[in-house]
């Protein structure tokens, strides 16, 4: 995953798609939200992290490439500035 998300690599810029724990796609470009209450601080990455979970039962992780802060967005929520315990437990508890 670290090689993927190299800034020189071919699909840096896009989603990786994780089924089953195997990587099956990966430069993908996923739906925006267009929720109307998603503030403006939040960009491009982050609404396709939404959005996604809008229209599917996926979990997405999303690391802000300003602030390199974790967040897991699930049915149209975001979780955000999760630490390395806290991001292991929320995914835990979606996964059960």
């Amino acid at each position: 995953i670290s090689t993927i998300f190299t800034p020189y690599s071919p699909l840096h810029d896009g989603a990786i798609i994780i089924r089953d724990g195997k990587i099956v796609a990966a430069g993908c470009i996923l739906p925006l939200s267009e929720k109307p209450s998603i503030g403006y601080n939040l960009g491009t990455r982050h609404r396709a992290a939404i959005g996604v979970t809008e229209i599917s039962d996926a979990i997405s992780i999303v690391v802000s490439e300003e602030t390199r802060m974790v967040s897991v967005a699930y049915m149209g929520k975001l979780k955000t500035d999760l630490d390395e315990e806290e991001l292991s437990e929320y995914l835990k508890s979606l996964m059960q």
